[in-house]
């Protein structure tokens, strides 16, 4: 489990550091991979840090969607960095990541907000992320019923 724990703490490095660079999170990652091929002091980054980067990669409209709708009186913008990057991740991971469990992606989200947030952070990160893990069922036919109306519509014309 600490691989895992590793991976998520390098994919919210990666979140970050393309957040603050104004880059795409794939600039990034590349650039993490080159460093640690080249540098033997940058530890490799492994399979799982790469599909949670290029997972939240393919959602990224959706997830910072789903985050300004259910964060109550806070916008993207407004969130500092540190949160903003971790929900983007706990929200990936939480909505389309099946084989890890929902209270594993809370618990890992806000043990990043305790390490690299301020001591609010964690109870705000709990708070998003649970609303999120909630609303989950619906967030997904959400996605999908809209899929199957734009089907249907294409059918009936």
């Amino acid at each position: 489990m600490a691989a895992r724990n590793k991976a998520r703490k390098r994919a919210f490095q990666i979140l970050f550091e393309a957040d603050q660079r104004g880059s795409s999170v794939q600039t990034v990652l590349a650039d993490w991979i080159r460093h640690a091929r080249t540098d033997d002091r940058q530890p490799p980054v492994s399979e799982y840090t790469m599909q949670l980067v290029e997972g939240y990669a393919a959602h990224t409209a959706r997830i910072d969607e789903l985050l300004a709708t259910y964060a109550v009186g806070w916008t993207l913008d407004r969130m500092p960095v540190v949160d903003r990057n971790i929900l983007r991740l706990g929200a990936y991971e939480l909505v389309w990541e099946d084989a890890t469990p929902d209270a594993v992606v809370i618990d890992e989200a806000v043990q990043l907000a305790k390490e690299f947030s301020t001591d609010d952070s964690p109870s705000f990160v709990n708070g998003l992320l649970g609303r999120l893990k909630e609303l989950k069922p619906g967030l997904r036919r959400g996605e999908e019923s809209r899929d199957g109306e734009t089907r249907d519509q294409e059918t009936q014309t």
